[in-house]
């Protein structure tokens, strides 16, 4: 990671990005075990990583299939849009306060949005302008806001740029997690949040360019279902606590 490209994303199965996809998801549950009843704030910090790991994901599976089919990305896309429906009820039931919807739609706009910037022709840059202008007006209601919508882009941008770039996507990822809510808390899982922001999109990006002979299970379409199960299956944990 000395002044080469950030990201060597190949056009066959890709161990690395698996890889990546499952640490996100574990950061995800992990982060969302603070709702079990437990005294688990500390758990904060590690879930910083799964939805900036999330948006490297797509950005890094859009560089992957950039000159595939329309076709292939509209399905990832469909998926994406399905499992933002399934998903929102055990989200809800979960997440008791939730003030914004799940974060699939959030994928899905940053996904429309990043998408038209590679692909550059009128149709694809029209539907990433709609998408843009849905998460400025809707912002309050998206999970990570505008700023969360914009991260995809900001991961597909340095792919191809030396390594120090990704304090760009870092900047934009701690936008999206309210960072003067966290700074003016102060305390240790505040700041260390606040720094795991700043890093992650790095730390993904290493991740992807150094673990690339590593062989996880491969993360296929079966894999959104697990979004909402989790949900279903820590409530469950839950109650039983209760």
């Amino acid at each position: 990671m000395h002044g080469t490209e950030t990201i060597p994303v190949s056009r066959v199965r890709d161990g690395a990005l698996d890889l990546l996809k499952w640490l996100a998801l574990l950061s995800m549950v992990l982060d969302h075990l603070r709702y079990v009843g437990l005294n688990l704030d500390g758990l904060y910090v590690p879930g910083r990583l799964a939805f900036p790991w999330f948006c490297l994901a797509i950005a890094a599976n859009l560089y992957r299939v950039k000159d595939a089919p329309a076709t292939f990305q509209w399905r990832y896309l469909g998926w994406l849009l399905l499992f933002s429906v399934i998903s929102e009820v055990p989200y809800r039931l979960f997440i008791d306060d939730a003030d914004t919807l799940n974060v699939l739609p959030t994928l899905a706009l940053g996904m429309l949005i990043a998408r038209g910037w590679q692909q550059k022709t009128l149709f694809d840059r029209g539907l990433a302008l709609i998408a843009l202008i849905l998460a400025a007006v809707f912002s309050s209601q998206l999970m990570f806001g505008l700023f969360g919508v914009l991260l995809p882009l900001a991961m597909l941008w340095v792919f191809r740029r030396p390594w120090y770039f990704s304090l760009l996507p870092g900047l934009v990822c701690l936008a999206a997690n309210q960072w003067q809510v966290l700074l003016d808390n102060g305390n240790v899982v505040a700041l260390s949040g606040l720094a795991t922001c700043l890093i992650a999109p790095l730390a993904g990006l290493v991740l992807l360019r150094h673990a690339r002979h590593v062989s996880p299970p491969a993360m296929r379409r079966w894999a959104y279902a697990l979004y909402p199960l989790h949900f279903l299956l820590l409530l469950l944990v839950r109650k039983i606590i209760a």
